[in-house]
């Protein structure tokens, strides 16, 4: 099977990093791999449209041409991030404005979004320091939103969602745990 990963967060020596090359390493065990780091590929996240660059023909643009080509090869899409106030960083905001653009993602039937990423499945890992019961009751779950908005209206249907609350106030054991739990995921993914 051909992964491919889209990790946002800046940090190579934080947590959020720990559980990427747990996930690569696990999936690495039976699967071809691919990593899109959008920090360390310094990503630009703004959307600029003018004379030349039009919102009709983003499915074109050649400044994200080798990612549109990472997603159709990908048969599973890991996306591993951070929830920071309540949403997605930036860059990963600012990548699926600019790749997962209609003509290449989804396009209208009438009225209906019909989505062209058929046949592909995903992961969302996200981590916060926000305790479950506070995002539950206070904040939309970027997670969520991520699955049921874009991944679902670009035809990705078969989604899990794996989140990790309370960061900030669980301990090593805790933390250790997630991270095996992800590498086991990971190791069992396969056609």
């Amino acid at each position: 099977m051909n992964i491919l990963i889209l990790y946002a967060y800046p940090n190579t020596t934080g947590y959020t990093h720990s559980i990427m090359n747990h996930v690569q390493q696990g999936a690495e065990q039976k699967n071809t791999v691919k990593i899109i780091d959008l920090y360390k590929e310094n990503f630009d996240p703004v959307l600029v449209f003018n004379e030349t660059k039009k919102r009709r023909n983003m499915q074109f643009d050649e400044e994200t041409a080798v990612y549109r080509e990472q997603i159709l090869w990908a048969d599973h899409i890991i996306f591993i991030f951070p929830i920071w106030w309540g949403g997605m960083p930036a860059i990963l905001k600012g990548f699926i404005d600019k790749v997962f653009s209609k003509g290449f993602a989804y396009t209208y039937k009438g009225n209906l979004p019909v989505g062209l990423l058929k046949n592909k499945s995903a992961w969302i890992i996200t981590t916060e320091d926000a305790p479950k019961w506070y995002k539950t009751l206070f904040q939309q779950d970027y997670g969520t939103v991520l699955k049921k908005q874009v991944l679902k209206m670009s035809g990705i249907k078969k989604v899990k969602h794996f989140s990790l609350s309370s960061l900030k106030n669980l301990n090593d054991k805790q933390r250790k745990i997630f991270l095996e739990k992800m590498f086991e995921q990971s190791s069992k993914l396969t056609i």
